[in-house]
């Protein structure tokens, strides 16, 4: 599932805001430096209640020139001289919509001009120093590649140059460039301006599906079949960004962008609006924190049994694969004895699973009172640490192990394509009755296609009726 690029104000909300707030430390600096602090804390002072209400309007003003400049256009780019000239006027916008409201309430003649003077500098000084600290802690984190998404370009000896150089080096993007596919010649193993060539046009699927890769660029200038190769790199969960060419067959999940002066049309298995995104990570955290809760009080129930029936770690920690491929540790409380993945070898040939997972009727290896915490799914309760940190969300598709990974078919990386959850629909859809790996994967893939919100809570609710009824993993 792919996210769709923020609108201009929406992406820097974060600059908004503290804009607001240093607007509201410069009042009340200008009005503390005026009068000594007393206007501050005695509130029967006749002209408290004038800047009070001044206070409670500056964020809306400062919302209002946002909506009507270009403040912010370019902001991670500028030095931080230039970022003094964009304050500078920033400010001055703040401070006639502050004469426009006093003069409007016929109110400007009872303010003090000497603290509006201060407000004003203060506004200035107090937001040069939020915007150039804030753009220091942002510029480091997208320098480290934190929470980047990982980039194939696939273009033609003849143009793979140009459109390097247009997208793959501005380090303040939300992508980065891993290596670079050339369709018409041998090139693997080479460099063209620093980015490796991994793949050539026979070798393209095969690397896709063998290592970490969110989304492929498409250079229109390709000779090959773009429609029809984008619409396989779809079917594979990746996200495909296309140059401008005929589509008319293309996914109709499909939206605008540009990256660098391309202008491409960008198409996913299914695409997020920010608002959907932002709600779903906010369900996440809160989910987590109520999850993590009833770990802690399971951990002081359970710990002592599992503990007593098989000395070991009561937690299980494994290496399981999330979205796209990434790796990721897994905790769950340990219903199996410690040496259960040696012995798995061994029961291989029992296996009720036709596909990529291991399913076992009266699995030897589950400890007396692994076959209750599974039952129940109480077992699962460790893994709201992952759903804390953004390794998992609450709704999604299991992760799968390592070995199974490795064994996946190129369609099966769909179900790859968002963060794994602690549930979904084959969890809620018949969980231990379904044998088929491939019945996961299109109840996976169905899911990623309509994905919603609505979708997310529908499938919550199902699954804690169907934990109450003790249907979990046998």
């Amino acid at each position: 599932m792919y996210r769709k690029k923020k609108r201009s104000w929406v992406k820097h909300l974060d600059f908004i805001i503290l804009d607001m707030l240093a607007a509201e430390l410069a009042l009340f600096i200008g009005v503390y430096l005026r009068f000594d602090g007393s206007i501050i804390f005695l509130d029967r002072f006749e002209m408290y209640p004038l800047y009070q209400n001044m206070a409670k309007i500056l964020p809306f003003l400062d919302l209002t020139g946002v909506l009507f400049t270009e403040t912010y256009t370019g902001i991670l780019r500028r030095t931080k001289y230039q970022e003094i000239t964009s304050t500078f006027w920033h400010a001055l916008i703040n401070f006639l919509g502050v004469l426009i409201y006093m003069y409007a309430n016929r109110t400007s003649y009872y303010y003090s001009r000497s603290a509006l003077g201060y407000f004003g500098v203060a506004m200035v000084i107090v937001t040069y120093i939020f915007r150039v600290i804030w753009k220091r802690v942002i510029r480091r984190r997208k320098l480290l590649d934190v929470n980047k998404s990982s980039m194939i370009v696939v273009a033609e000896s003849t143009t793979v140059d140009h459109c390097l150089s247009e997208i793959a080096h501005s380090p303040y993007t939300e992508f980065k460039v891993e290596g670079v596919a050339v369709v018409d010649k041998d090139m693997v193993g080479e460099s063209i301006q620093g980015i490796p060539v991994v793949a050539s046009a026979d070798s393209l699927f095969e690397y896709l599906r063998t290592n970490v890769v969110d989304e492929v660029f498409l250079d229109g200038n390709t000779r090959a079949s773009e429609e029809s190769l984008a619409g396989r790199l779809v079917e594979q969960g990746l996200t495909v960004h296309m140059s401008l060419i005929h589509t008319n067959n293309l996914m109709p999940n499909r939206i605008m962008e540009t990256y660098g002066d391309y202008v491409v049309l960008t198409t996913s298995m299914h695409i997020a609006n920010n608002r959907q995104a932002f709600l779903k990570r906010m369900m996440d955290i809160v989910g987590a924190i109520v999850g993590l809760i009833l770990a802690f009080i399971a951990f002081i129930i359970f710990a002592p049994v599992i503990k007593i029936q098989s000395p070991g770690p009561v937690f299980f920690t494994q290496t399981r694969i999330g979205k796209n491929g990434r790796r990721f540790r897994f905790y769950k409380f340990r219903t199996m004895y410690v040496d259960a993945e040696e012995r798995k070898k061994e029961l291989l040939e029992k296996n009720e699973m036709q596909g990529n997972m291991f399913k076992m009727e009266n699995d030897p290896r589950i400890i007396p009172i692994g076959h209750f915490l599974r039952k129940y799914s109480i077992d699962e309760l460790p893994q709201f640490w992952n759903v804390l940190i953004g390794d998992m969300s609450l709704v999604g598709t299991r992760p799968p192990l390592e070995d199974e990974y490795e064994k996946y078919a190129l369609h099966h990386k769909a179900r790859l394509s968002i963060k794994p959850g602690l549930t979904g629909m084959w969890q809620v859809n018949g969980r231990s009755d379904i044998k088929d790996f491939e019945k996961v994967v299109a109840l996976d893939t169905e899911y990623i296609s309509n994905w919603s919100l609505g979708l997310d809570i529908k499938i919550l609710f199902k699954t804690i009726a169907v934990v109450f009824e003790g249907k979990g993993s046998k």
